[in-house]
């Protein structure tokens, strides 16, 4: 099911499950179907072409047609999956309301005998209405994907040309920063060698324009200069004759060269030049690739070669050597955005008071991006005159809805537009679905994920991948495309994502042109029309305001996914009323004792075509028995709901249950419930206390991700652990936690002892008192099976020694460290320049009895650094200027460098000296990452250079910068 194709792609698959023999069809209606499935194919492949055409420049009858063939997929597909509900014998309980006739028969057998007639007949009524459809088409005679013959001016090049003086910020910081990296200034062999640089940042930050300021700036100081935007699906020879004629000044003969005659010719003109070359907005690696042969001849003379692209990936293969550096290009300050904005609309005679709080409204949803300030600053001044306030409060709720028809947010739209349709179809899908979240959302990557995959967007790859593994490449890649704003947990990895308003405008206008979702804001408005809902998402935007129920929306019956946000779940339609449902969404909805809205989740049974159940957060204490009935269920997620300590035996008949979360609460499973688990791959928030359980993990051999708690273990009780963790070869991240005590050491030896990490491990994070020996064990028995490993986050370690140090500095893959010791006794420890290549995140505190030293050239890739520093240790050693090695250090720092200084047995003035010396260290770092020193225990006022610091004095004090 996606934007382009309906739900055709997922119907044909399951079209021919029908044709296998167990079903045992009459042959006129396998004849059919089997006519039918050609059919679907050929429209498919039309489909994924019509796809392909933005909407303006689609020929009408296309798109109505596509329309047409998408809608009648989701009839087929809902027909198609009732009758294999009914055939494999899924139904709710007699006694209650829901699926009115549907499943009122009177034995099993009769059923299925009822039922194949009847899919007989809906075969047939299906088959009549898509040769009506194509007699349409043929009757309107166009043939292939017509699109409208009008070729439009890409609105990029205004960037070429457009005021320098209107877009603020691009001649101040921004240009500074570039020119910075570009390295100039100087006669040294750095500045004389040719530098890349990359401008990377999604559409309508400012790339283009950014890049041609600082080109008028410069080219005057180079020999000869070429700026040549490139675009998507360019001709590669044409690339290579715009360079040579911007280069040159001269086309003579070029039109006659190949490729390869191009290469040449440019490295023999470029051979004893200084040049600059901008190549802009650049979307594939290959072509970057071979844009670069040309480039490779380094003559040492301080050429420059720039790139602007949205794409991470591209700017990546750009600059894959350390000294040729990305410039992320950021969004404009409030100020430079309000001067932006101001200018464009009022000149410069400033803000009229009563458009002041409107404006700042406006700015807040363009949110620093010079594209969306100026063409909705654009829309607001009408030539010389100035809209009256009422348009401006009218644009500002239609922003981030998708329904403003202003021509100048259309051509807005437009240029972000084209990064949308550079993505593939299933994509393109993903994509869209996003405006089911209100605006500014956080929206969690694993949540978002799984939805996904419920509803059908994601295909498998490989035989045997993960459909959530898929559909984690495909999340990375609308982040790369800079679709999508990560959002970066403390240890620097992306676990969330916002989309930016302008982003959500665009989706959201698609969406409603494609009738994809519907979204029902409580402000009167629902996207797209009222017939034939499929995805429902309730905002109710008004909390204030209270919106009455959804009664109105005939077609409810046949959604598939309705998404619904707290303020809204006052209106949420009976469950009983939907008979499709895959997609159920109540996360953060109050459903607690104490809400009237409670019973509602009672009506659960009935939703047996249900993929997704999302219950996070909404304050149940039980679960309805009748969960049990959902045996098509794929992700149930129950966490944040801390009143939920069991989960019900009816859970068993689950057995296409992929993910389980009851995470960060622990939830004691019936005995029995795990072991018929057997398509489970994710399982959070487990708590073990019984052997049994224990080993009925063993049997759960799809697991990936484990995540369990131990409550006064015994050692019986890890050795069932530890053996069924033994049967588990696909696990790629495992979190385990207990209560302290020596018993936790016990654990940890036996999995030092009994335990091979499979190949795949990828996140190991014990959250209890334990030894390094264990980890020292499986590296020197196979370091091999930890080639993956990129994080070991172990927060109550006994001790670090120098060996722990170089053994994990030697796993290739780690980029997260986290380790606290308890009980130190080595006094210094040398994080060496060969090891942690790959750290991106470190955090190393050893307490007071340890001082941590670097080597030049460690941490080569670090952003954020941790570490701990025993200030009367590193005195008594000798180290009485307090250098750890950070002066000129850790090139790679940006986030911030946090020093926790222990200075126990101290003195007042040394702890000042040692703070001093580490402060004066860190601040000539050239990226200038955000400083925090936290002193254990804190100076006491008053306090003389002389005085002993010693505990306790109080707790800790930061100081950030």
């Amino acid at each position: 099911m996606d934007i382009v194709t309906g739900a055709i792609a997922k119907l044909i698959p399951k079209l021919g499950e029908l044709l296998v023999g167990e079903y045992k069809l009459h042959k006129g209606v396998k004849k059919n179907i089997e006519d039918l499935l050609k059919e679907l194919k050929t429209m498919n492949a039309a489909l994924i072409k019509i796809g392909e055409v933005p909407p303006d420049q689609l020929d009408s009858q296309d798109k109505l047609w596509a329309d047409e063939v998408r809608e009648l997929s989701y009839v087929i597909e809902d027909a198609v999956d009732k009758f294999l509900v009914r055939v494999h014998g899924v139904e709710p309980d007699d006694n209650t309301n829901g699926f009115k006739g549907l499943m009122k028969r009177t034995t099993k057998l009769l059923k299925k005998v009822v039922d194949k007639h009847g899919i007989a007949h809906a075969i047939k009524d299906i088959k009549k209405e898509l040769q009506e459809v194509a007699a349409r088409r043929d009757r309107n005679k166009f043939d292939g994907i017509a699109s409208i013959p009008t070729e439009a001016i890409d609105p990029r090049l205004r960037a070429l040309y457009i005021e320098a003086a209107e877009l603020v910020g691009i001649y101040g910081k921004r240009d500074q920063e570039l020119m910075s990296l570009l390295s100039l200034e100087g006669d040294d062999a750095s500045t004389k060698k040719l530098k890349k640089v990359s401008i990377v940042g999604f559409g309508g930050l400012g790339k283009t324009t950014l890049a041609k300021a600082v080109y008028e700036k410069i080219k005057g100081d180079f020999d000869c200069h070429a700026f040549v935007p490139v675009g998507q699906n360019p001709d590669k020879k044409k690339v290579f004759r715009d360079i040579l004629m911007d280069l040159s000044n001269s086309n003579s003969d070029l039109a006659l060269l190949d490729e390869r005659q191009l290469i040449n010719k440019l490295h023999k003109f470029l051979e004893n030049k200084r040049y600059l070359v901008i190549i802009d907005d650049v979307w594939d690696e290959g072509l970057w690739k071979d844009i670069n042969l040309a480039f490779s001849n380094r003559n040492n003379l301080g050429s420059r070669l720039i790139i602007t692209t949205r794409i991470f990936g591209v700017s990546e293969s750009c600059c894959s050597s350390a000294d040729d550096p990305v410039y992320e290009i950021e969004p404009l300050s409030i100020d430079d955005s309000s001067k932006l904005f101001y200018t464009r609309i009022f000149s410069d005679s400033g803000c009229p008071k009563e458009f002041e709080q409107v404006s700042k409204d406006i700015l807040k949803k363009c949110g620093g991006v010079p594209l969306a300030i100026i063409t909705i600053a654009s829309a607001l001044a009408s030539g010389q005159q100035v809209k009256p306030k009422h348009e401006w409060d009218i644009l500002l709720q239609s922003l981030g809805s998708g329904v403003t028809k202003d021509n100048s947010l259309v051509e807005m739209r437009r240029i972000l537009s084209f990064s949308y349709y550079n993505l593939p179809s299933h994509l393109k899908t993903c994509l869209l679905y996003l405006c089911i979240y209100p605006e500014d959302s956080m929206i969690h990557r694993d949540r978002l994920i799984w939805k996904w995959v419920a509803e059908g967007f994601v295909h498998h790859g490989d035989q045997g991948t993960s459909l959530f593994l898929v559909g984690l490449n495909y999340f990375n890649q609308l982040i790369n495309r800079s679709m999508l704003q990560p959002i970066y947990s403390d240890m620097g990895n992306v676990y969330a994502c916002r989309v930016h308003d302008m982003v959500l405008d665009l989706i959201c206008n698609l969406s409603h042109e494609a009738k994809f979702v519907n979204v029902f804001d409580g402000t009167g408005n629902i996207m797209s029309s009222q017939s034939n809902v499929r995805r429902l998402s309730l905002q109710n935007k008004n909390e204030d305001h209270q919106a009455k129920p959804l009664t109105n929306i005939m077609s409810i019956s046949q959604v598939r996914s309705i998404t619904i946000f707290p303020p809204a779940v006052s209106i949420m339609p009976a469950l009983s009323r939907f008979e499709v449902l895959r997609v159920l969404d109540l996360s953060n909805c109050n459903l607690g004792e104490s809400s009237s809205l409670q019973p509602n989740l009672k009506g659960v049974g009935h939703l047996i075509h249900l993929r997704y159940l999302g219950l996070s957060g909404t304050r149940i204490s039980k679960l309805p028995a009748e969960i049990g009935t959902l045996q098509f269920l794929e992700v149930l997620d129950l966490g944040y709901n801390h009143e939920l300590d069991e989960l019900p035996s009816t859970l068993f008949k689950l057995r296409r249950l992929i993910y389980l979360n009851v995470s960060p609460y622990k939830v004691v499973p019936t005995p029995g419930v795990l072991q018929n688990m057997t398509s489970i791959e994710v399982l959070r928030g487990i708590f073990v206390s019984l052997n049994i359980i224990a080993q009925e993990l063993g049997k759960l051999a799809r697991l990936r991700e484990l995540q369990i708690y131990f409550k006064d273990g015994s050692l019986d009780l890890y050795e069932g652990f530890v053996k069924s963790l033994c049967n588990l070869h696909h696990i790629e991240s495992l979190i385990v936690s207990c209560n302290s005590g020596e018993t936790s050491f016990e654990l940890m030896d036996l999995l030092g002892e009994q335990w091979v990490p499979p190949v795949h491990l990828r996140e190991f994070v014990s959250e209890m008192p334990s030894q390094l020996s264990a980890l020292r064990g499986w590296i020197k028995r196979d370091p091999s099976h930890l080639s993956n490993l990129s994080e070991l986050i172990l927060p109550t370690v006994k001790e670090v020694q120098q060996e722990d140090v170089e053994i994990i500095g030697g796993l290739l893959s780690l980029r997260r460290l986290l380790i606290e010791s308890t009980h130190q006794t080595q006094r210094l420890l040398v994080i060496r320049a060969d090891g942690f290549r790959c750290m991106v995140d470190f955090y190393l505190n050893c307490g007071s009895a340890t001082q941590i030293m670097f080597e030049s050239g460690a941490l080569p890739r670090a952003e954020e650094v941790c570490f701990s520093l025993g200030v009367r240790v590193a005195k008594e050693d000798g180290n009485r200027g307090f250098d750890l090695g950070l002066q000129g250090n850790l090139l790679s720092l940006r986030r911030v460098v946090w020093v926790k200084m222990y200075c126990g047995g101290a003195r007042v003035g040394e702890a000042k000296e040692a703070k001093a010396a580490v402060r004066h260290a860190l601040e000539d770092h050239p990226n200038h990452p955000p400083i925090q020193i936290n002193m254990f225990p804190r100076i006491a006022e008053g306090a003389q250079d002389d005085d002993l610091m010693c505990y306790p004095v109080g707790g800790p004090i930061s100081d950030a910068e």
